[in-house]
């Protein structure tokens, strides 16, 4: 079995047995974007060598070699899920109704992803299960974001306790839910929330003039229901969007302008 340390230019140094399923088909990069740096079947030595070259380079170190990621993701019981990690998403092999047990029996297993190692314990679980996806494609298969998973668990700021999943907001997620269950997730993007988001930006507009309070509040509702499904489509959440701009302005001074907040 041979082990590939690969070089994708100016992003990532990795290790793979599989170029094009790694690198092309799940990474989206053709092969004139990459470098072959060592081919060898020496499993401990491709993991000390990607190591030192991922520092030598200057990018991120991976926090466990891959020997040691390799073994976790070996068959240790007949529960143990091979769990395929794309650009985005991390999907898991058994549908959202079964997938708190199957991540209890596999406590301990980590993959690999372009946002980091991720890990399945604890304290992770049930923020897997509260944020799994059905996939589109087929349903006993589930899905979650690695961009939000990165920001909850492997970046240094935590995760804002007012919207962790045991307390957040009610009505966001009835909004995900709502929006899940019409297929506006499996069918639509960034572009076309962007677009209805303008679109909801203009009937403010008409209700400010017109002095019309219920179209007012209409509108703000309907931005509110595209900006939450504008998040999630980018693999955020609302609750994030709003600490973050909370935490930005909560100790910001300055003082009112013409009717405007002018910040020192």
């Amino acid at each position: 079995m041979k082990y590939k340390i690969y070089h994708i230019f100016n992003k990532k140094i990795g290790v793979t047995r599989d170029l094009y399923k790694r690198v092309t088909e799940q990474q989206g990069y053709a092969p004139g974007e990459y470098e072959v740096l060592l081919e060898s079947d020496d499993i401990d030595l491709v993991s000390d060598l990607e190591l030192e070259l991922q520092q030598s380079y200057g990018y991120k170190v991976d926090s466990k070699p891959y020997n040691q990621l390799y073994k976790n993701q070996k068959p240790n019981n007949n529960n143990n899920m091979k769990i395929n990690a794309t650009e985005q998403t991390s999907t898991f092999p058994c549908p959202v109704n079964k997938l708190k047990g199957r991540l209890m029996d596999n406590k301990g297993l980590t993959w690999e992803t372009d946002h980091g190692e991720f890990e399945i314990n604890s304290e992770t679980i049930p923020w897997i299960v509260a944020n799994a996806k059905t996939s589109m494609y087929n349903p006993n298969r589930c899905y979650i974001y690695n961009k939000a998973y990165n920001y909850v668990f492997l970046t240094e700021d935590t995760y804002p306790q007012a919207y962790s999943p045991s307390n957040h907001s009610i009505i966001f997620e009835r909004i995900r839910n709502w929006a899940q269950e019409r297929g506006l997730y499996d069918s639509g993007d960034l572009k076309t929330q962007y677009v209805k988001l303008i679109e909801e930006s203009g009937e403010l507009a008409r209700a400010i003039l017109k002095h019309d309070d219920d179209e007012f509040v209409d509108a703000i509702g309907d931005m509110v229901v595209v900006l939450t499904n504008l998040a999630h489509l980018g693999g955020t959440t609302i609750e994030r969007c709003i600490d973050s701009a909370y935490n930005t302005i909560a100790n910001r001074t300055g003082s009112m302008i013409n009717g405007t907040f002018v910040k020192d």
